[in-house]
Parts: C-alpha cells; sequence; structure tokens
C-alpha cells in the first residue's frame, strides 16, 4: 500500500497545532453549543471570563450536555481559579438538569450561571439583557 501524497489518510491533517491558552473576555460557544463542534479541548486552549451559551433546540441538542460537562472538565484543567459566567440565551431543560446536576462542581471550579430570563423593562418596551463588567 502506497502512502504518496494522493494515498495519505491523515484524520489529524486540520488539527490546529498546539500552544498556550488563549484568553479573552467574552466568548460565544460556536454552534450553539453543538457537541460536535466543541469539547474539552476547547475549554482547556479557549478560556474566557464569560462564555455564551445559545441554542434552544432539543431535537438538535442544543445546547448539548456534553459541552457544558466538557467546560467543567476543561475548566478543571486551568492553572488559574479565574471566575467564569455562563450565559444561557435560552431557558432550557438541558441548562437546568445540568445546573442541578453539577451546582457543586460549579462552585468548586469558580463557574457562575446567570439566569437567562433577565429583562430590562424600558417605557413600553422590554428585551432580554445580561450586564457584563470588562
Amino acid at each position: 500500500v502506497s502512502k504518496g501524497p494522493g494515498n495519505s489518510k491523515s484524520s489529524k491533517s486540520t488539527a490546529v497545532p498546539l500552544g498556550p491558552p488563549m484568553y479573552l473576555d467574552l466568548v460565544y460557544i460556536p454552534n450553539h453549543s453543538n457537541r460536535k463542534n466543541v469539547d474539552v479541548e476547547f475549554f482547556k486552549r479557549v478560556r474566557s471570563s464569560y462564555y455564551v451559551v445559545s441554542g434552544n433546540d432539543a431535537a438538535a441538542e442544543e445546547p448539548s450536555r456534553a459541552v457544558l460537562d466538557s467546560l467543567l472538565e476543561g475548566k478543571a484543567q486551568w492553572d488559574s481559579n479565574m471566575q467564569v459566567t455562563l450565559i444561557p440565551t435560552h431557558d432550557s431543560e438541558v441548562m437546568r438538569e445540568w445546573y442541578q446536576e453539577t451546582h457543586e462542581k460549579q462552585q468548586d471550579l469558580n463557574i457562575m450561571v446567570l439566569a437567562s430570563s433577565s429583562t430590562v423593562v424600558m417605557q413600553d418596551e422590554s428585551f432580554p439583557a445580561c450586564k457584563i463588567e470588562l
């Protein structure tokens, strides 16, 4: 079997080279927090004070429980205990169950989950809101 350039089968051909973690103020978890795109490695390498968790589609598993668990596992491997705030954009069954079942671990890891139903009312309008201080 030839392993020349045309016949090479490398599953790591699109892998991003390892490097130091990136520290960001605010990160939107990609693809509605779908597990096909986000795993433990994401949270080990992309470290943020605030993560926005979108997704409100139980059939598509968005947000994914596996992604939320990956945050816990990835954050546990950080060399610092900086506070992380998770900002869900929707109230979902997955988020509620994960919050209740992992609350103690969240506290140990200095992770705070904001309520997804925060609303600001101004004059005759109301809209969802979240205050983020950077």
